[in-house]
């Protein structure tokens, strides 16, 4: 299947659907009252959390002024809950009864802020991770529950398949919530494998989505039996972020201490699981058992940076940290936590601002664990009161930096990265793009690279032999290509030697640099419109798993063409109704899906107007009146398209049997297999074309449209190969793999 790009993958730029909610905001205490039409609300809720943990009714729910009718709302939490409790852990459920949301929140996590007398614990956490990792996002807020005020809570994001949709760009993916049914420091969800059988992990770990056994069970599989691939089914980047933060903050409720616990992964677009950390309330300190014995507060600061290198009863930090290469960025991302917020003390202003925040609130909460000096004192001070001590977090974390500043791990001087140029400076679509840097006697370096968020990185090797445009050989600069392809390339460093590494960006891979591509604007007939659907009902659903009318466009060219300036509308009246965002792109002899479907917030490409189904039009123009394509179309019936054939420039007719992102007219053989590092360049072609895939191969062929073989290598397991095509007429041809791995390719002279 040809891929289809839409903004999703297209436009790196665009928010998550929730990005512009005020919700949590950290400067903003949120108001939030329960209305429950019966007095005795707390015994029921303590019944349900003894049984199934159902919902109970609400009458409403408001939330900053906005009432919301027939509400679900639950205690929640393990330790954090307690029937004797005044203030419990709640979870209210805007769309239990009727589709509602709050600025497109739908779940509203409150935790109580047990065991933190300091109340910032869990915000300011996640505040910090932000920078490194996707992680929920974390404030304050009052709560009242029939009139009568509970006090303060962390209103803490839910990560469910909305937050993952916004996050990973994935619909209906593997989630899995990694906390046990009973908490117990033997076993766990600690990625142990206990066998293909999935039944035998289900003690320790809880499903999310509508599949996920194979997926977790395969990663286990994969950490204990062949380890040297994790990274095939595992963002190792994103759990070394984990390891490395949950380690320097001493968050020991986590996979890093006793239960191994309180973390998601999900599985991305590319066959990878990724971390997800949550439930910060117990980090700096509060829970102290590593699952090898309880430490002092004194003993945190120093805990083993490695703590679990040699433990096989933590396979994700044994098998990262016996891995030389994982080891030294493992300690380049410890180090850049570190010194971003500990060593220069912006942990401490933060903290600071969050508790002059939530002060005046925290006074008045008639229900609060710990005193109004605890909560002032414990930002430094450590609090010896029921049940256990509780470190002063800058007590505990200044004296740890220090520590972790002087080891010899962190002592150790990795190569500088500088001067980091690409030429040329202004690449267009299909280029050659070379990325060069000054880099200080490294022993390996690597570029990654990507063409949209969504994708993973893809590795080539640094040179400095004079044959990579690094100049001379040997003269410290080096050097690597990538294609230009889709609007922009996001790429980093990675420079290391025998003792120590360095990104640039520091903060790869959660952030990195850009280089835009230029691409030409359409002009009429280069862009069409391709293909419709005005009634979809069971055909195909949008990124976010709902059924909606949608657009298809094809690009009729062998170049990249950029959206920019160009209007969609349904009136042809209004030809200005829908924009294409900045940086929109349409690559070349591809398709372009838009949803129409009002929902602009949603990822991918969403107009502004929704299609009849009795007909009406639809436009392609820009504001000067140039009218790129048009058509008008009548009455359309449930899961049947209009489609043009051949696609872009044929005539249009009804198709029972949809294509979207496809095409529209049978041919010999057509784009498959996985998106995973494939990279077929240049292409459009004239001469050689270059094949790289992420699955090794033994055979590799080049196909005309109707399937017959024009050419042909043949040769033992290899993840590349280069293909002579200077004797094949112009047009558009197939590279195909023994593996089943297909893509087109175009020659142009």
């Amino acid at each position: 299947m040809l891929r289809i790009f839409s903004l999703l993958s297209l436009f790196a730029g665009i928010l998550p659907a929730g990005a512009q909610t005020t919700f949590y905001d950290l400067n903003n205490v949120q108001d939030i009252r329960i209305y429950f039409g019966f007095s005795n609300w707390d015994y029921r809720m303590d019944t349900a959390k003894a049984g199934a943990e159902g919902y109970i009714i609400a009458d409403s729910v408001v939330v900053n002024g906005t009432r919301f009718d027939s509400c679900g709302v639950k205690y929640k939490g393990n330790s954090s809950y307690n029937s004797n409790n005044n203030k419990n852990p709640l979870h209210i459920e805007l769309n239990s009864v009727l589709s509602q949301n709050y600025q497109g929140i739908q779940d509203i996590k409150l935790n109580n802020c047990y065991r933190d007398p300091s109340i910032v614990r869990e915000v300011l956490s996640y505040d910090i991770l932000k920078n490194y990792m996707h992680c929920p996002r974390a404030n304050f807020a009052q709560v009242y529950i029939n009139g009568g005020l509970r006090g303060v809570y962390v209103n803490a994001e839910a990560v469910n398949k909305d937050w993952v949709s916004d996050h990973f760009y994935v619909s209906g993916n593997t989630i899995v919530k990694c906390n046990p049914q009973q908490v117990s420091s033997t076993s766990g969800p600690n990625l142990k494998y206990l066998g293909s059988d999935s039944t035998l992990y289900y003690p320790y770990y809880e499903l999310k989505s509508s599949y996920a056994w194979k997926d977790l069970t395969r990663l286990c599989d994969t950490l204990q039996n062949n380890a040297a691939n994790m990274h095939k089914n595992l963002d190792v980047d994103r759990a070394i972020w984990m390891l490395a933060f949950s380690n320097l903050l001493v968050h020991l409720d986590s996979y890093s201490g006793a239960f191994a616990q309180n973390y998601y992964l999900v599985r991305d677009n590319n066959g990878r699981m990724n971390s997800v950390v949550w439930d910060l309330n117990m980090a700096f300190g509060v829970f102290s058992n590593t699952g090898s014995g309880s430490l002092s507060p004194t003993q945190m600061q120093t805990m083993n940076h490695l703590l679990h290198s040699t433990n096989s009863n933590r396979p994700l930090i044994q098998k990262i940290l016996q891995n030389p290469k994982y080891k030294r960025m493992y300690i380049a991302h410890m180090r850049t936590l570190n010194n971003e917020n500990f060593v220069n003390n912006s942990y401490y202003t933060t903290g600071q601002t969050l508790q002059g925040i939530i002060g005046p609130y925290y006074t008045n909460d008639p229900y609060k664990f710990y005193t109004y000096n605890d909560f002032i004192n414990n930002l430094t001070t450590t609090i010896t009161s029921f049940p256990s001590s509780i470190p002063g977090i800058s007590w505990l974390m200044n004296a740890r930096s220090s520590y972790i500043s002087g080891l010899a791990d962190f002592s150790a001087v990795p190569p500088s990265i500088s001067n980091i140029n690409y030429s040329p400076g202004a690449p267009a679509s299909n280029d050659t793009v070379w990325i060069t840097a000054s880099l200080n006697n490294p022993t390996y370096a690597h570029l990654g690279y990507r063409y949209a968020t969504p994708d993973k990185f893809t590795y080539v090797n640094m040179m400095d032999d004079g044959l990579h445009q690094d100049g001379a050989a040997n003269d410290g600069i080096y050097g690597a290509f990538v294609m230009a392809q889709g609007g922009e390339i996001q790429y980093y460093i990675y420079a290391e030697n025998n003792t120590a590494g360095l990104f640039s960006p520091e903060r790869a891979e959660h952030n990195w640099h850009t280089i835009l591509i230029t691409v030409p604007a359409a002009l009429p007939g280069q862009v069409t419109i391709n293909e419709f659907m005005s009634q979809n009902v069971t055909y195909t659903t949008d990124p976010d798993g709902d059924y909606e009318d949608w657009v298809e466009l094809y690009n009729n060219t062998p170049s990249n063409i950029g959206l920019d300036g160009l209007y969609m509308t349904d009136i042809f009246t209004t030809p200005a109704k829908w924009a294409f965002p900045v940086n929109a792109v349409i690559p070349a002899g591809g398709y372009l899906i838009i949803w129409c479907d009002e929902e602009g917030n949603e990822q991918g490409l969403h107009a502004n107007f929704k299609l009849m189904s009795s007909g009406e039009q639809l436009m392609l123009s820009y504001a000067s009146g140039t009218i790129i394509d048009s058509l008008s179309f009548g009455n359309l019936v449930a899961d049947v398209s209009f489609h043009r054939c051949p696609n872009g420039n044929g005539p249009f007719s009804i198709s029972t049997s949809p294509t979207i992102g496809t095409s529209n007219c049978s041919v010999g053989i057509a784009e498959t297999g996985e998106n995973t590092l494939i990279q077929v360049f240049p292409n459009p072609a004239q001469s050689h074309v270059t094949f790289i895939a992420g699955k090794e191969f033994q055979v590799l062929e080049i196909l005309n449209v109707s399937g017959e073989q024009m050419n042909v290598i043949r040769s033992g397991k290899m993840n590349s190969a280069s293909l002579d095509i200077s004797g094949l007429p112009d047009g558009l041809y197939f590279i195909r793999t023994d593996t089943g791995i297909s893509r087109r390719l175009m020659i142009v002279r």
